[in-house]
């Protein structure tokens, strides 16, 4: 495959020549913190270029991943790198909305990089706007989804924007889902909180509760995120 905007991983490639946006830190810490024993089956919801779908790949081997993105050079770029992968026969991309999506089965793992900029603010392309903006895939679409369609003890991981994570428990709460695991992440530790992954399931607990701080200082990362993202980054 011919690609001239190509990531690489440890054990998989990227190529992102096509898709809107492009690998980022939010995307491989989610893929790399979500944590589940055993899963069978798993969903990335926006998958992209493919990116969280061939971590859930690599990351646990006897899982078959289910991706769907809407937005079509995007569905087709992930088609052609789920392809290339060691894990090839495991993965399927569905290249429609969430909203329309019958799935084949059940999910002990849905999971998702949402859009969660609103629609006043700007991005350029109709496939920038799809991938950054939540009027085509908001909070309540996932959650009203893995309502119908999550395994009774799955879960849902996703990476949010800190200052609109109450909304999104909110949210999840509406539809009997409640935080399980929740990891506040610092890009330095005198910077603000910027991020929040958080992972959610159907028991009503109280949450377990950590903190990530990405680099001590620029390019000097700390122990705890190479610890995490070092089974899939080449330099961790």
């Amino acid at each position: 495959m011919h690609c001239k905007n190509i990531f690489r991983f440890k054990k998989f490639s990227i190529c992102q020549d096509k898709s809107a946006m492009k690998i980022g830190t939010d995307g491989v810490l989610l893929g790399a913190w979500t944590e589940f024993y055993q899963p069978k089956t798993i969903l990335d919801v926006g998958t992209g270029s493919g990116l969280i779908a061939l971590m859930m790949a690599q990351k646990f081997l006897d899982a078959s991943i289910d991706a769907v993105e809407i937005e079509k050079e995007a569905s087709k770029e992930a088609e052609s790198n789920f392809k290339i992968s060691p894990w090839n026969k495991r993965l399927k991309i569905y290249p429609v909305a969430l909203q329309e999506f019958k799935p084949p089965v059940k999910y002990d793992i849905i999971i998702s990089n949402p859009p969660f900029f609103d629609e006043k603010v700007p991005a350029k392309g109709i496939a920038r706007q799809m991938a950054r903006q939540d009027y085509q895939l908001k909070p309540e679409d996932i959650f009203k989804f893995s309502d119908r369609f999550s395994t009774p003890n799955g879960i849902i991981t996703i990476i949010y924007p800190y200052s609109k994570v109450n909304r999104l428990i909110s949210i999840a709460e509406h539809y009997s889902f409640y935080p399980r695991r929740i990891t506040y992440v610092k890009g330095n530790p005198h910077a603000a909180i910027k991020r929040v992954l958080i992972s959610f399931f159907r028991e009503k607990i109280t949450p377990d509760e950590n903190n990530l701080v990405i680099e001590n200082s620029r390019h000097h990362y700390t122990n705890e995120y190479i610890e995490l993202t070092k089974d899939f980054y080449w330099n961790m």
